[in-house]
C-alpha cells in the first residue's frame, strides 16, 4: 500500500456558499480572484524563459547551463506551498488519508478509495453533450475562488532569466495565469493551471495556453509530475479553462503501453498510437522545438473541438511525450449502453482514471479493485476501432503532414504478454468492440 504524508485540515471558511455573510475586506469582500479584489494584489510570480528545447532524460532546460534555478520549483515551491494550505485547513478533506495501493497485474493500475469526494466537489453545471460551450459567468468559474488558494502565478517571458519575485504586483490589464489548489484533491500535491484567469475563458484548448502547460511540466523536471486536461463532455465539471497536476511516484499503465508510429511531421513530431491499452489515444513527441511539439497537439484539440468530440489530455515524462485520448463515456451514459454494474461504481473516467489512477468512491469496489475491472471500465471509454480511425483522419487533415514520414513500426516499449487468460478475454473484447450504428455511434455535432 502506497503512503504520503498525513496532515490534519479542516474544511475551509473559503468554501462555503457565496450565499453566506463574509467579513468584507474591500472589493466584493472575498478576497478574489476577479478584478473587484485583485487590483493592487500582490501574488508570488514564478517567470520562466520561453524554451526551444528540451533536453535530458528529465527533461531540463538546457537554458540554465551550470547556473541553478532560482526556487526548486517542484519540492520548494509547488508542493511547499500545498503543504501550507493544507495546514491552513484550505482543502474539503485530507487526500492524504486515502487508501491507496498498486493492483497486481502486469500493468499496475493504481486505486484509491475517496469515499465521499463525489458528494464535497462541485456538481457539473452544463451540457455533457457539447464540447464547446460559452463561458457563463453566473456560474462557479476560478475568477470567485479566495485568493489564499492560489500558490503562485505562472509566467513565460520571450526575454529575460527564469526568475522567482516572492511579492510581485498583480497588473488587472495583464490578466495573469495562476497555480492554485484544487480543494478537492484526489492526490498529493493536486493544483490547477489556470491560464489568463481574468480572460475568463472556456474551457477550450488554444495554442497559448497549451504551450504554458507544457513549460510547467518541463520546469517540474520530474517524470511523476503529470499535468492533465478534460473537455467538456469527457468529465470537465467547470467551464472555465484549466489544466490540472499532482505528483505521484509510480508510473501510469498508459505510460508503459506500447505504441506504434504512424507519422513524422515535418518539425519533427512523432505521432503514434496506443497498443495493448484499453482506450485507444495518440501519443505524441519529439519535434524540433517545444513550440513545435505544442503547435501539433493543439491543432489536433482544436480540431476535435470543432467537431465535437469529447477528449482526454495527459502530459508526461517532463513535457516529452502528450497522450491525447477522444472518448465517449459520457455518450453512451445518456444512450443508456454502459452497464448498471459500471454506473453503481460512480466512477467518471476522466484524464486521471484514463491514464490507470482509479479513484473509487466505495470500499467495496476499492477492495476488490483488479486489473479486469479496471480494463472494464476503461475499454467502455473507448471508441470503436472504426470511429477511431474516422477521428484520426479528421485530425490528420488539419495537421501540416505534406512530406511527412510514413512509419509504422513497433515501439520498443512493447510489454511482455499477459499471462492471466481472463484478461486476454477482456483485452480481445476491448479491441474488438460492439459495432454500433447510426446514432448509437460516438457522434460528431456540428
Amino acid at each position: 500500500m502506497l503512503r504520503i504524508k498525513r496532515v490534519p485540515t479542516v474544511v475551509s471558511n473559503y468554501q462555503k456558499d457565496e450565499a453566506e455573510d463574509v467579513a468584507r475586506r474591500g472589493g466584493c469582500g472575498r478576497n478574489c480572484l476577479n478584478k473587484c479584489c485583485i487590483e493592487g494584489a500582490k501574488i508570488p510570480l514564478y517567470a520562466v524563459k520561453k524554451l526551444d528545447k528540451i533536453t535530458g532524460s528529465k527533461g531540463l532546460c538546457c537554458e540554465y547551463g551550470n547556473r541553478v534555478p532560482p526556487v526548486a520549483f517542484l519540492d520548494s515551491l509547488l508542493l511547499g506551498e500545498w503543504e501550507d494550505r493544507m495546514q491552513q485547513g484550505l482543502f474539503r478533506y485530507d487526500v492524504t488519508a486515502c487508501e491507496t495501493k498498486v493492483i497486481p497485474g502486469k500493468y499496475g493500475f493504481i486505486a484509491q478509495l475517496n469515499e465521499g469526494r463525489h458528494l464535497k466537489k462541485r456538481p457539473t453545471e452544463f451540457r455533457v453533450d457539447k464540447v464547446l460551450q460559452p463561458f457563463d459567468g453566473n456560474k462557479f468559474n476560478f475568477t470567485k475562488v479566495g485568493q489564499e488558494e492560489v500558490l503562485f502565478r505562472f509566467e513565460t517571458d520571450e526575454d529575460g532569466d527564469t526568475q522567482f519575485i516572492p511579492n510581485a504586483p498583480v497588473d488587472v490589464e495583464t490578466s495573469p495565469s495562476v497555480v492554485a489548489i484544487n480543494v478537492s484533491p484526489i492526490e498529493y500535491g493536486h493544483v490547477l493551471l489556470i491560464p489568463r484567469v481574468l480572460e475568463c475563458l472556456p474551457q477550450r484548448i488554444d495554442k497559448e495556453s497549451f504551450l504554458l502547460a507544457l513549460h510547467m511540466a518541463v520546469e517540474a523536471g520530474n517524470s511523476y509530475f503529470r499535468l492533465g486536461y478534460n473537455s467538456l463532455g469527457a468529465f470537465a465539471t467547470i467551464n472555465h479553462l484549466h489544466f490540472q497536476a499532482y505528483y505521484l511516484a509510480v508510473p501510469f499503465p498508459i505510460e508503459k503501453a506500447p505504441t506504434k508510429k504512424i507519422i513524422t511531421l515535418n518539425e519533427g513530431v512523432v505521432i503514434s498510437e496506443l497498443l495493448k491499452y484499453p482506450v485507444r489515444g495518440l501519443v505524441f513527441e519529439g519535434g524540433n522545438t517545444l513550440q513545435d511539439l505544442s503547435d501539433s497537439v493543439s491543432d489536433a484539440c482544436i480540431c476535435l473541438q470543432e467537431n465535437n468530440i469529447p477528449y482526454n489530455i495527459l502530459i508526461a515524462d517532463c513535457g516529452q511525450r502528450v497522450f491525447l485520448l477522444p472518448q465517449c463515456y459520457a455518450e453512451k451514459q445518456a444512450l443508456g449502453e454502459v452497464s448498471a454494474e459500471l454506473l453503481d461504481t460512480q466512477v467518471n473516467p476522466a484524464v486521471w482514471e484514463i491514464s490507470g489512477h482509479m479513484v473509487l468512491k466505495r470500499k467495496k469496489d476499492y477492495e476488490e479493485a483488479s486489473e479486469e475491472n479496471a480494463w472494464r471500465l476503461l475499454a467502455e471509454v473507448s471508441l470503436s476501432e472504426e470511429r477511431f480511425q474516422e477521428v484520426c483522419a479528421l485530425i490528420f487533415e488539419v495537421i501540416d503532414t505534406a512530406g511527412a514520414e510514413e512509419n509504422a513500426e513497433d515501439s520498443s516499449s512493447m510489454p511482455e504478454e499477459h499471462g492471466d487468460a481472463s484478461l486476454e478475454e477482456v483485452e480481445g473484447n476491448a479491441s474488438r468492440p460492439p459495432q454500433v450504428t447510426g446514432t448509437q455511434e460516438c457522434l460528431v455535432l456540428q
